[in-house]
Order: C-alpha cells, then sequence, then structure tokens
C-alpha cells in the first residue's frame, strides 16, 4: 500500500510542477483517482492522503464500491455509459459527475430517471477531438448545437466537456486534441447558453497530465498513475 502513496504524492508533485509552470492556481484542477479494478483497501490509502473524488468505468463497479465503502467519497462515472445502467447512477447521491454523455438518447435518459429520484444530474459532453473511430464522442462541429439541446433539459446540468486523447508515448503528440477542446468550450461559452457551464475540462491521464493542465484542463483522470497495473481479479 505504501507503493500506492508514494506514486500519488509524485503524481501531485506532477501536478504541481505543471501548474507553476502554466500560472495556473492548485484550485482551478481536481484529481480524480481511477479506482477501476482497484481495490477498496488502495482506495483507502488515496483517501488519506485527502483525494476524496474516485472515477469508475463501470456502473456495476461503482454501484458496488458505493455499496461497500463507508467512507465519503464523490463518484464520477468515466466510461461510455449505457442508457439501460442509468437508473443506478441516478440512484446513487454522491454520483457527482457523468463525464461520458455524447448522444442526445443518453442525455434524454439520465434526464428522466434524474428526475425520478428528484435531482439534477451534473454532466459533461464527450468530444471525440481526435476524430478516433475506436473512441466514443461527438465530433466538434456538433458541438454547439448538441449543448443548446441538451440545455432544454430540466434535471441535466452542462458543467463542461471531455475527451480521451489517443495513446501517444510522447505527450506533445496530444496536445492539439487538448487544445481542441478548450477552443470548443469557449466557442459553446460565447453562444450563452441559458443553464449551461463551461467550468470544467475533463481530459488528461498518467501519460499527459502536464500538458493537459497547460491547455486548461480542470479534471484529471489518473488510474496507474496512481494504483499501479489494474488487478482484474
Amino acid at each position: 500500500m505504501e507503493e500506492v502513496r508514494k506514486r500519488l504524492l509524485q503524481v501531485q508533485g506532477r501536478i504541481d510542477k505543471a501548474l507553476l509552470k502554466s500560472g495556473r492556481s492548485k484550485s482551478e484542477v481536481k484529481l480524480i483517482s481511477v479506482s477501476k479494478n482497484h481495490s477498496l483497501d488502495k482506495m483507502e490509502v488515496v483517501l488519506e492522503e485527502g483525494i476524496i473524488d474516485f472515477g469508475e468505468s463501470r456502473v456495476q463497479e461503482l454501484d458496488d464500491k458505493y455499496q461497500s465503502f463507508s467512507k465519503e467519497v464523490n463518484w464520477h462515472m468515466i466510461g461510455h455509459l449505457q442508457r439501460n445502467k442509468v437508473k443506478y447512477l441516478a440512484r446513487i447521491p454522491s454520483c457527482k459527475l457523468i463525464h461520458s454523455v455524447d448522444s442526445i438518447r443518453l442525455a434524454k435518459e439520465i434526464n428522466k430517471r434524474a428526475n425520478n429520484e428528484e435531482r439534477v444530474m451534473n454532466i459533461l459532453v464527450q468530444v471525440n477531438t481526435a476524430q478516433d473511430d475506436n473512441k466514443y464522442g461527438i465530433s466538434y462541429k456538433e458541438g454547439v448545437d448538441f449543448v443548446k439541446k441538451v440545455s432544454a433539459l430540466d434535471n441535466v446540468k452542462v458543467k463542461g466537456l471531455m475527451t480521451i486523447a489517443p495513446y501517444s508515448s510522447d505527450p506533445e503528440n496530444v496536445r492539439p486534441y487538448f487544445r481542441k477542446l478548450k477552443e470548443l468550450s469557449l466557442e459553446i461559452k460565447k453562444e450563452g447558453i441559458e443553464g449551461v457551464e463551461m467550468k470544467e475540462l475533463s481530459m488528461g491521464m498518467s501519460n499527459d497530465l502536464e500538458v493537459a493542465i497547460e491547455e486548461g484542463a480542470t479534471l484529471l483522470r489518473v488510474g496507474s498513475g496512481i494504483f499501479g497495473e489494474r488487478d482484474y481479479n
């Protein structure tokens, strides 16, 4: 477990350095520890270090951990979300943000289930900035119209955008995809769409978090950089 603590401190050191370099303050960026396929014991270590935001890719695992983990934490759904699983997330009060909304049908389902639970669900719109066929997300050019349509839903609140950059051994190669997300968020902001905030940019992972911070990330999704290799058992 000490290895987890050590890695987390290294990640935090990298974040601090990148913030300093880009002239940004610590309060502008939140670290989400991606706990998928990792044990509750490892999560306890991260929690002891003051990290209260955890990201999961599968609804079932998020729900199981929510039921088992007695500590108060904020859950983030960061993986591809199927409409038939939305009801489970809506029932979890500490599920604070869905990062991966990529269709109007999904947004409408979230709206319906949130309404049933008498709550408002905070979401991010996932954008496929790399135009990668293997990744989910709307296209850049759909961005403004998509957000306008979602803004009409009463129980859904758009807080910003998310993207997953293609993996590259050189983080500089992914800078254009992060920059594109920031550009789109500014474009949407200019529209002044009622009820829409462009406060959050969820981008950057273990490999490329420095570049993401330099390009305006507010939410970093770091898994293996903190927890090590995933345990698929």
